[in-house]
């Protein structure tokens, strides 16, 4: 069921109503297989006065605080507390009529998913990989992405060529090297060979999910969302080989997160070091807390990418559907997908408020247990995205920084010559596609 607005003096009261919810006053918290960090129902901004202390706002509004401002916050917009609580929706509202401030209360759990799915390279169906179709890394020690060493994935040959990949690199020869770039997703196979030697220090992963230090993808390769995060990962380092990637996990096996782990992993992100965020995840549901996360980092001059969605709806998910038009704008990007020929995949979403897109069907990358596989959705077009970003932050560049995502926009191909998605026009970013040779040629000193 679609969530209920309510608007309440002081304050903006956001409840999912849920069947599952509207049975019981109690709701339940016992975690997914393989998860261990609590989780919660609702999440509740609340902003600060002086001599809150963490013990005190738990008593006073009751909930768990899941997040508290470092010693950095300067006003009431950085100094906002997150709380979580498992309440019926009518709790909650009684907490809206009841708390001694303006608190924001938003649905929390299950909120968000990864978009894409495994797909064969037969005939596009989703994969049981037959026919030989999963392939393994040689060896268990391919290493073509360390060094200079890299060399394409032949499966990948007519998506690279599309995107002018190879030219693009011999254009920004450190390939991105000295650049981090967080992938928040389900996770990776950390101990996949195509990441030795690609992963920022231990110290900046985190697992959100499970809560703790080990942001592994988790599940059955063709289920739900494992393979997600590896993919995703993987699709970067294809384009940057040189970047680093911080894994951080805040998806489970089936896809979905939850709004405060990802508003988590946001801010953490930024202060571990990353310059480009990858969120190749979205919601139907606009998220104030995941938004504020955002717009923090993006203040401090963070790329944030997101990918646009997979329902083709005319309308794409949060946090891509503010990357045009939030206070963050500058600094954040929205990216659907298109096939080969430039038209537009028949699941990405598309909007007026699409800044780009890329070829994201049947993108070949690593795959949890030494194996390789392909997947299709606009989450496999963002890392495009971010891994371009990363090639020009390797660089030199003549742009500020400022510029660097609009630089991208427009220098994209376009798809809409000849009549080419005329039912779209407007809808799949001013220009469209992807053109790096002709980004980095923008951008490059």
């Amino acid at each position: 069921m679609h969530p209920i607005q309510r608007l309440i003096p002081g304050l903006l009261l956001t409840v999912g109503l849920l069947s599952a919810c509207s049975q019981s006053q109690t709701m339940s918290t016992t975690n997914l297989p393989g998860h261990s960090a609590p989780r919660y129902d609702y999440v509740v901004s609340v902003p600060l006065e002086a001599g809150d202390s963490r013990a005190a706002l738990e008593a006073q509004l009751g909930g768990t605080v899941v997040t508290w401002p470092g010693s950095d916050c300067m006003d009431e917009t950085d100094c906002v507390a997150l709380l979580g609580f498992n309440r019926s929706p009518a709790a909650m509202q009684a907490l809206s009529t009841t708390a001694t401030r303006p608190v924001f209360i938003e649905r929390n759990k299950d909120v968000f998913s990864g978009g894409g799915v495994l797909t064969a390279s037969m005939g596009g169906s989703r994969s049981i990989w037959a026919s030989g179709d999963i392939q393994a890394w040689a060896g268990g020690s391919r290493s073509i992405w360390a060094s200079g060493e890299y060399s394409f994935l032949p499966q990948n040959t007519a998506l690279w060529s599309k995107i002018n990949l190879q030219a693009a690199q011999a254009l920004a020869p450190n390939l991105g090297a000295g650049v981090t770039v967080a992938v928040i997703d389900t996770g990776l196979d950390l101990n996949h060979s195509a990441f030795q030697g690609s992963l920022s220090d231990p110290s900046t992963w985190y697992d959100f999910y499970a809560g703790d230090a080990l942001p592994q993808d988790e599940g059955t390769l063709g289920t739900g969302g494992y393979g997600h995060g590896t993919n995703v990962a993987g699709i970067v380092l294809q384009i940057a080989p040189g970047a680093k990637i911080m894994p951080l996990r805040v998806l489970g096996p089936d896809g979905s997160g939850d709004v405060s782990t990802i508003a988590q992993a946001i801010l953490w992100a930024a202060a571990k070091g990353a310059g480009i965020i990858n969120l190749s995840l979205g919601s139907t549901e606009n998220s104030k807390v995941v938004q504020d996360a955002i717009n923090k980092v993006t203040a401090k001059n963070v790329l944030v990418v997101s990918s646009a969605g997979n329902a083709n709806s005319n309308k794409i998910t949060y946090p891509a559907a503010l990357a045009a038009d939030d206070n963050a704008a500058d600094f954040s990007l929205s990216v659907g997908s298109v096939d080969l020929s430039d038209r537009k995949s028949s699941f990405s979403n598309y909007s007026d408020k699409l800044e780009v897109v890329g070829p994201g069907e049947n993108v070949y990358a690593p795959a949890p247990g030494e194996l390789m596989a392909a997947w299709s959705g606009t989450s496999m077009a963002a890392p495009m995205a971010s891994g371009a970003l990363a090639l020009a932050l390797g660089q030199p560049i003549k742009v500020k920084l400022k510029d660097l995502e609009n630089t991208l926009i427009n220098s994209a191909d376009d798809v809409y010559a000849n009549n080419l998605n005329k039912a779209y026009k407007g809808r799949l970013g001013e220009k469209g596609r992807l053109n790096l040779t002709a980004f980095l040629r923008a951008s490059l000193k």
